[in-house]
Parts: C-alpha cells; structure tokens; sequence
C-alpha cells in the first residue's frame, strides 16, 4: 500500500514515556500525523488526545474494533508493556496497518518471530523503535566506524544506567517478569545491545554474564543490575554493563587497531552530546544539541510506508537483540558462558 501525504498513526499505550516523549514528537514530524490514541484509562486517552490534537481516542477493549477500522490510521506506535508488544502487533497486521514497536521487540524470541510473519503475511511494514539509528551523534560514528579510520575494531565498552523504583512515573509492571521480560537489560541494556550490532554490522557468538542486586526487596524478580560480555566471530569483544541502581548515565567507546572513538552521553534523548577520541595521535571532538530523536524516528518509517521500503531497524534485527538478551540471562543463571544461535 503506498501512502500519499503524511502516514497517519495511533499511539497505543499512553505511559509517562509515550505522554512525554512520543507524542510531542508529533509536533515536529513532517512526514507523520497523530490520528489516535489508544489506553487502559479511556478518561487520560480523551484528556491527551485533545492536547495533542489527535481525532480519536480509545480503551484497549476498542483498538481492534475501532481504532484500527480507523480510515485515517495507516499504521500503530506500539508503547505498552512488553508482553503486549505482540498481541498487539499481530492485530494490527491482521488490520493491514504498519507497526512501530517499541523496545524490546518482545519478551521471547517466539514472540519476535510471530510478529514478523504476521507483518509478512499481511504486507505491513514493521519497525522496532531504535532512535540512535537517526540521531545524528550516532550517525556520525556509524560513519567513523565504516570508513575504516579506527582500524579493525578490537574492544567495545558501553554502559546505561538510570535510577528505577517503583511509583508514579514507574509503573508495576515494570518489576513484573511475566509482563516486562526482565528488568535493566531489556529496559536500557538493549541500547547497548543494539547499537555495538549496528555499528558493527555483527552479530555476536557467545555471551557471558553477571547479575547482581543491592535492592533485593524491590528487585525480587527483575534484574537492577547486569554486566555482560559478548563475543563477537572476528575476535571483537564487548563489555556491557546494565543498571536500574544509578544515576542516570551512558557512553559508548569503541576502540580500533588505528584509533578510539567514544559517545557520551550515548543513549539519553533529552541531553547534548559529545562525540570525542583520538585516532593517529590527533584528537577530535564534536558537540550535538538535543534534537527531537522521536520525530526522526516516527518520519522514517512514515517514509518506509511511503514509498513501499523495508525499515531499518526491522524485526529482524529487534528479534536479535532478544536472543542475546535470552543468552545473556542464561548465563547470569547458569554462571557458564552461552553460545547464541
């Protein structure tokens, strides 16, 4: 289905990010309109639909039956819970309607690989929500990277913490397994996860990790902290570490035969950024500005239906990044390394 004029989409799941981040997006995007809002809470759906100037709104109960008969909606941002990513996935494909999903693409790699047959199936488009694939920081150093001057690449480091407790802005579900699939690795660690394949153009081996608590009465179920390593087929190894126990912080540095390059912060959407290293004896640096990563994204893949294009990243890729999550879990239990396949 080619799209002429802006991709109309509904946002389902209307949680503190989707409120604060998601749909102001909207107001900067020149290839995509908000047309709906769908939640649990049918009074907060009907209160940010009029300040952000979407036509409908809905309870989940309405999203097959109205929402998606919607003419105006040609494809969903899917931003609830993690276990409801593919639930709702598969109804909109079975709707004919594109799907942006949020991160993590699922809580299981079966889950993954559902959602991308029923988009298949049904000739929709699918992306997983990665914004450093459009932000222009992390361009920057996919293109550093490509050229070749860092040299063959020997060791990536990366991090991303934020302080995580239950209450206003961190709603239950999010220290429920079962709804959420994990707690930090899938919440923040999945940047790291994603980016070093991306930048790489890799996918890694082997996986071996450690998982540890300082909080064991809020984290009984859920990880608040995992380090992991991950192996990669050309002798590229990566050191990852995970964190709902900190403040909030990231970076990303990469390190070549010929030089290293480091991001920092990496994976915040709401601070300036500075990409710095020194490759050949020279130093570098370049500052960014908070952009509106969320527009991007949401342009990109309204290009994607536009013009009848594979998206990048597609589920494939977000199916993945779930299977070294599964590895790197099953082997914070079983303290073995784990080969992914």
């Amino acid at each position: 289905m080619r799209i002429s004029g802006r991709v109309g989409y509904a946002v389902v799941g209307l949680g503190h990010f989707a409120e604060r981040v998601v749909l102001p997006g909207f107001g900067s995007c020149r290839q995509a309109q908000l047309i709906a809002l769908v939640s649990g809470d049918r009074d907060k759906a009907r209160r940010l639909a009029k300040k952000f100037g979407a036509l409908g709104f809905y309870s989940y109960e309405d999203y097959s039956s109205q929402c998606l008969a919607h003419p105006q909606v040609d494809a969903v941002y899917i931003a609830t819970n993690n276990s409801t990513h593919a639930e709702f996935t598969l109804q909109a494909a079975a709707a004919g309607k594109h799907v942006l999903c949020e991160k993590p693409m699922a809580t299981s790699v079966e889950e993954c690989q559902q959602m991308i047959d029923a988009c298949r199936a049904h000739h929709v488009r699918l992306m997983i929500a990665y914004r450093k694939y459009f932000e222009p920081s992390s361009l920057d150093l996919k293109l550093l990277v490509d050229s070749g001057k860092l040299g063959r690449l020997n060791i990536i480091h990366s991090a991303f913490s934020v302080y995580m407790r239950p209450g206003e802005r961190r709603p239950a579900w999010h220290f429920d397994r079962r709804l959420a699939g994990g707690g930090a690795l899938p919440d923040v660690g999945v940047y790291c996860v994603n980016t070093a394949r991306w930048l790489t153009g890799k996918d890694p081996v082997e996986a071996a990790a450690y998982q540890w608590t300082i909080d064991p009465e809020v984290f009984k179920e859920v990880d608040e902290n995992i380090a992991f390593r991950l192996n990669f087929p050309d002798g590229l190894v990566m050191q990852g570490t995970a964190s709902w126990g900190g403040a909030k912080e990231s970076f990303l540095h990469v390190v070549g035969e010929k030089g290293w390059a480091t991001l920092a912060p990496a994976y915040q959407y709401d601070e300036e950024r500075r990409l710095y290293g020194r490759i050949g004896g020279r130093w570098f640096e370049k500052k960014y500005k908070v952009t509106n990563e969320l527009a991007l994204e949401i342009d990109a893949f309204a290009e994607c239906i536009r013009r009848n294009r594979e998206p990048a990243p597609n589920g494939t890729e977000g199916l993945r990044d779930v299977a070294v999550i599964e590895a790197i879990y099953r082997s914070a239990r079983e303290g073995l390394a784990v080969k992914i396949g």
